[in-house]
């Protein structure tokens, strides 16, 4: 377990780590995780082995804890220093009694248990007793006091704490953030599009100035022409008049 755990930390200070998962790495105990991760908030330990929960550290800041197919069967009264529990998964264990849940009656904010595949769901009126034992139980093995099945919505429920929300105009940061980009694609584009623009208006307004020089040159040369045409005209009459004279 030591092992894992320095391998999910990737590096990283404890105290900023809130999430970490250390399912199917093997031990009977926890073993190397310590109360530096005070800001846990989602601690999984699924098939890992665990027969007791010994060693479990003071993680103040916990909200959910997965300790589904072990073989726990007591020891509950360990998960106290987690004050902010609010989804436990105890499920696939060896609980075997309702007694061994009376710790969790000290957990104010716990709002989901599940002991399904635990001996004690076997027990006479067990529903009605842990809702009883837990007030603040809402639902129970994913079902609430009226065996109504927990919501897909209910995010406490199903663990969903961790997941992107969406903001008030119904986009998650993800999508807004994909929004931003397009938008920014879309200015640069726009942007371009009038560069472009601007171009062409100038390569037309060069090449009717270059239209409006010529027609100007064309219309000098051809008032040159006809100026010349009347000098010309007179000096074949003046030849005319010497040769008769």
């Amino acid at each position: 377990m030591e092992k894992r755990i320095e391998l999910e930390k990737r590096g990283k200070n404890p105290a900023n780590i809130k999430e970490l998962n250390l399912d199917n790495c093997r031990s009977t105990s926890i073993v190397g995780l310590t109360d530096e991760f005070c800001n846990l908030e989602s601690l999984s330990l699924i098939n890992v082995g665990l027969t007791s929960l010994k060693g479990f550290p003071k993680l103040p800041n916990l909200k959910k804890l997965e300790l589904s197919d072990n073989r726990i069967n007591s020891g509950l009264n360990l998960l106290e220093t987690s004050p902010k529990l609010t989804h436990l998964n105890l499920s696939g264990n060896k609980i075997k009694d309702l007694e061994t849940l009376e710790p969790l009656k000290n957990f104010k904010n716990l709002k989901s248990l599940d002991l399904f595949n635990n001996e004690v769901t076997t027990v006479e009126y067990y529903r009605d007793a842990v809702f009883k034992t837990i007030p603040s139980l809402k639902y129970l093995d994913g079902y609430d006091e009226n065996d109504r099945e927990a919501e897909d919505s209910d995010e406490e429920v199903n663990g969903n704490e961790g997941f992107e929300q969406s903001d008030e105009d119904g986009l998650s940061s993800d999508e807004e953030e994909e929004l931003n980009e397009s938008v920014g694609l879309g200015a640069v584009y726009s942007s371009n599009i009038d560069e472009l623009s601007d171009e062409e208006d100038y390569e037309a307004l060069e090449e009717e100035e270059d239209s409006e020089i010529a027609e100007e040159e064309e219309e000098e040369g051809n008032s040159s022409d006809e100026a010349e045409t009347p000098e010309v005209s007179r000096g074949k009459k003046r030849k005319h008049e010497e040769n008769q004279e």
